[in-house]
């Protein structure tokens, strides 16, 4: 059922994926109206950045994912941050309708849909969501930022660069984060149905270091695409030498949340 981001990709995916700012949970909560009564999916839910933040604010969430060690390590992590009301469901976006039969309709406050939807099928996936929602529910599809080699800085050129030859093509170019993708996603919500549809925008700076770059770059490849692990230190000397003179990257991470709410 999984994509190819099993194994060490999970783990690199837990240890090195951006989180999200508290102004993130912020939003949403007060778009869909969220109280302790309430139960969230959180569906692409990968080891649990969106998952986990918003346990804390509501009832239940249900993290929905389709690769099994993703799961394993969500679970791991609300363990240790003693949540007990997180579940994990393994599952895909065209397994909504199975959900929504099991949880019931009308059910669920809200689904976030973290830099997960580019694997998705939003014109089938947004229509099946719909009768899953509370009236004043909704949906908020979360782009964390542009991946490290498609922002606007040198060092990000240069990393590009260095994919594209290593990897012997361009590296996927936006994971969904674009305008273009994200007006795709406007369109499919309102076909849907939805309503109130509008973007939010959060701003932070982070700054990466040479091991947490190429974690970051590990955590987005299949795992049939990663180095070997004896590989793996030249894999960092050559991107390090590439990425000259830089040791430090600045980024300034643009976080765009799209809320649509049902009527």
């Amino acid at each position: 059922m999984g994509l190819g981001f099993g194994g060490e990709v999970a783990e690199f995916y837990a240890r090195f994926r951006r989180g999200y700012p508290p102004a993130v949970f912020d939003v949403v909560s007060a778009a869909f109206e969220l109280t302790v009564d309430d139960v969230v999916i959180d569906l692409g839910c990968g080891t649990g950045q969106l998952a986990l933040p918003l346990a804390r604010r509501v009832r239940a969430v249900v993290g929905v994912d389709p690769e099994p060690d993703m799961l394993v390590l969500a679970r791991r992590a609300a363990a240790t941050e003693r949540l007990r009301n997180v579940g994990w469901v393994l599952a895909a976006d065209t397994d909504m309708p199975a959900l929504r039969a099991l949880l019931g309709p009308r059910s669920v406050a809200a689904v976030t849909i973290g830099t997960a939807l580019h694997w998705m099928r939003p014109d089938e996936l947004f229509p099946a969501l719909a009768p899953l929602l509370r009236p004043r529910g909704g949906v908020a599809v979360i782009a964390n930022g542009l991946p490290l080699w498609s922002q606007d800085a040198a060092w990000s050129r240069r990393l590009r660069a260095f994919l594209r030859q290593w990897l012997g093509h361009p590296p996927r170019a936006s994971c969904g984060t674009d305008a273009e993708a994200q007006l795709g996603y406007r369109r499919a919500l309102a076909t849907a149905g939805f309503t109130d549809i509008r973007e939010v925008v959060t701003r932070y700076d982070d700054i990466l270091d040479v091991d947490q770059l190429v974690g970051s770059v590990y955590s987005a490849m299949p795992a049939d695409r990663l180095p070997a692990p004896a590989d793996r230190p030249a894999f960092t000397e050559a991107l390090t030498e590439a990425l000259i003179p830089d040791r430090h990257f600045t980024e300034h991470v643009r976080v765009t949340t799209l809320l649509a709410r049902i009527p």
